[in-house]
């Protein structure tokens, strides 16, 4: 049962944490208007339409990337403070347990870390679809280099659709999503059962659904083959415009049900791109946790009272925290260029610090 302790410290600790965020979003939002000016008068837009169309996807995306950090130093801040008025002295000298102490603290880091598991599954991908098309449009894109209009062009695509299925395809458009030359074969025990052949193709979007001109099909069973010819006609495949697109910021802008999906899509095709795609996932849970993980290092290490105050406090902390992204960093880069399993990846920094916070809570005056 809470009591007013525990509301004291549970306002507190959210309390700072908002603030520190409000702040360092201020100051990040204002470094990068200083430094995309020329990219914002070149796009030609007003000060609501680039708020909308490139602030509401940025600022959820970095305040997602930097959320531990801001509730790793809330956490220190505002507890090495209390352990300098000597108020945590005076709790676990009432009598309150060091494990009772940090239950406002725990408490607050679930509801932290429930507010950024949901906003890394549905929020953030949808900020950094905003974010993204931005970039792409007004300062990756045609629009600031004219040559940059062959980035949405692409040539000889080849993937698996299924254990038996291939397709080709000789010319794709993201943007128009329309492309020349595509190729379906269906092999079964290394025969050709299915060939279907299109000289055009574009996406219905009202149909959802394929439209392809041109068509020759060809269906073989044993000797015997049968050719059909059709000016035009609709199919539903497995995949989808975003599928063809596969640029860097595809696996950063679908909502978790969607890159699940994708996931299985992907494995099917054998896609030499899965590691980075599995790691994506498995980090959109994993980073959440983290959470957690920092608030017990941050209360173990800012209980006790050192000469040093908060400042020396902050300057462990800070430590902590690069190391943590350092170690993050590594086990991402070891799981998509080299053999290290993705889930292991994305859950490494969280076990070693796991053990650390274990080591600081044990070792936390009592």
């Amino acid at each position: 049962m809470f009591k007013k302790l525990d509301q004291y410290i549970l306002k507190k600790y959210l309390t700072t944490f908002f603030f520190c965020l409000l702040l360092f979003t201020l100051i990040v939002v204002v470094v990068d208007i200083s430094e995309k000016t020329d990219d914002f008068v070149k796009s030609k837009l007003g000060p609501w339409r680039i708020f909308v169309d490139y602030y509401l996807g940025f600022i959820p995306r970095i305040d997602a990337m930097l959320f531990p950090l801001f509730v790793f130093i809330s956490v220190i801040f505002f507890t090495s403070k209390m352990a300098g008025r000597s108020e945590v002295i005076a709790i676990l000298s009432s009598g309150i347990s060091f494990k009772r102490y940090m239950a406002p603290f725990i408490v607050g880091g679930t509801i932290l870390m429930s507010i950024l598991w949901l906003g890394y599954q549905y929020v953030v991908p949808h900020a950094n679809k905003i974010w993204g098309d931005f970039e792409k449009k007004y300062i990756d894109g045609p629009n600031t280099n004219p040559d940059n209009n062959k980035s949405s062009f692409k040539q000889k695509m080849y993937f698996r659709i299924d254990s038996n299925t291939y397709a080709s395809i000789r010319y794709y458009d993201t943007v128009s999503k329309s492309g020349s030359g595509f190729v379906l074969q269906k092999i079964v025990n290394n025969q050709l059962q299915y060939n279907l052949r299109s000289e055009n193709f574009s996406w219905d979007t009202t149909k959802q659904q394929w439209k392809l001109e041109y068509v020759s099909e060809r269906q073989i069973t044993g000797i015997n083959e049968k050719v059909t010819y059709s000016l035009m006609r609709n199919a539903s495949y497995n995949f989808k415009p975003r599928d063809l697109r596969k640029d860097e910021y595809l696996k950063d802008q679908l909502s978790t049900p969607d890159l699940n999906d994708f996931i299985k899509l992907e494995k099917l095709r054998g896609s030499e791109s899965i590691n980075s795609l599995l790691v994506e996932r498995h980090n959109r849970d994993a980073i959440p946790f983290s959470v957690l993980i920092l608030t017990v290092i941050g209360v173990s290490l800012a209980s006790r009272k050192v000469r040093g105050g908060s400042g020396w406090h902050l300057a462990i902390g800070f430590i902590i925290s690069v190391l943590y992204i350092l170690c993050s960093r590594l086990s991402v880069v070891f799981a998509t260029k080299g053999n290290f399993t993705p889930l292991l990846a994305a859950w490494l920094p969280n076990i070693i610090f796991g053990l650390l916070a274990f080591y600081l809570y044990r070792r936390a005056p009592k």
